[in-house]
């Protein structure tokens, strides 16, 4: 029961932007006050950013509502009633909403990051939200000395499951129609949290990020994988995290034990002229994406491709039915740095 995913494929190429109260993959309990985060929020220029997105012809927009500091950029009253925290660090403005207004006339439509446990650097967060694992946290990227485990939380941590749930159902109401996809960060343990035939497991967790829009699109990423996978048959698109490999994507199809070499119809590119596997590709039934940075590493530094690079390879995918989003960085307002602005124009040319 996968959404249609035809217009991701035809959108080609989009934008992933890490805006977040400390740095993406951060390990340090960040040094910022509730009314500091609710500053920078409210700083956020979304004409400016939509300006450039339409300039740079992105076929749609990815923007993290936050990770591991514990500080998001739309207001959550689920999640302020169930972690306590006070002041809320949920942001007092509704970033994504806002985005939303401003993305949907031109035709960009708006995307989402979320992480699949409780922030990584909040305490009173992870053990409100009972999201302390009886077993390795290492497993999901948490650091055991920062939190103390809440007696009786199973394997599974299905309390956890049902009220982060109900975190995300809350927010998907909110924007509806409006949200046309969730990439899920951080779901490394699925043989035991997800892979259940009884909730909560992924389809429940499809389900609360659907609920306000059946036909946006979810991906559950599973690290760094290349080749890259379908995690899930819940999942509409591969979360396809590629870090610093450029692969190609008859990769997805090698050396793979369980299932035969299938290429579909051979058929000649006239980009190429190389022989590629016919539109539309899927791995065990998601649309084929991957994700990368433009940059040196997620949301900082300078553009590390020439322009010929980042055109080619993003034709090479979209020839095969690929989809590619390119994570870059912004400043404090949220717009996209001129050296990145210089190439993006580039790619609009190539591929629009």
């Amino acid at each position: 029961m996968r959404a249609n995913t035809d217009w991701f494929r035809e959108a080609k190429w989009g934008v992933f932007v890490h805006y977040l109260a400390d740095a993406a993959s951060n390990t340090q309990v960040p040094d910022l006050a509730p009314e500091d985060w609710n500053r920078r929020v409210d700083a956020f220029d979304v004409q400016g950013l939509a300006d450039q997105l339409e300039e740079a012809g992105a076929g749609y927009f990815f923007i993290t509502l936050g990770q591991n500091s514990g500080f998001y950029l739309s207001p959550n009253e689920t999640y302020d009633s169930l972690v306590g925290h006070s002041p809320s660090r949920c942001s007092r403005r509704d970033l994504v909403a806002d985005l939303i207004r401003q993305l949907s006339p031109r035709g960009i439509r708006m995307m989402v990051y979320f992480t699949s446990s409780a922030p990584a650097l909040d305490r009173q967060a992870i053990e409100r939200l009972e999201c302390t694992p009886p077993w390795d946290p290492h497993r999901i990227g948490f650091h055991p000395e920062l939190y103390t485990p809440v007696p009786g939380v199973d394997d599974r941590m299905t309390e956890f499951q049902r009220n982060w749930e109900a975190v995300i159902r809350e927010w998907s109401l909110r924007w509806g129609t409006g949200c046309h996809g969730w990439w899920i960060d951080g779901a490394y343990n699925a043989d035991v949290m997800y892979r259940s035939p009884d909730a909560p497991n992924f389809a429940s967790f499809a389900a609360a990020a659907k609920a306000g829009n059946p036909d946006s699109l979810i991906a559950f990423n599973p690290g760094v994988k290349v080749p890259v996978i379908c995690h899930s048959e819940h999942e509409d698109y591969t979360a396809g995290e590629i870090a610093d490999s450029l692969p190609v994507l008859m990769d997805a199809f090698w050396g793979r034990d369980d299932k035969p070499v299938e290429f579909g119809d051979m058929t000649q590119s006239a980009s190429s002229g190389i022989g590629i596997v016919s539109p539309n590709p899927t791995i065990d039934g998601a649309q084929y994406h991957i994700l990368t940075f433009l940059g040196p590493y997620w949301g900082r530094g300078l553009p590390r491709f020439p322009d010929e690079l980042v055109v080619g390879y993003t034709r090479h995918i979209n020839a095969q039915g690929g989809v590619i989003s390119w994570d870059l960085p912004t400043s404090r307002e949220g717009l996209i740095p001129e050296p990145f602005m210089a190439q993006l124009p580039a790619l609009r040319r190539a591929t629009r």
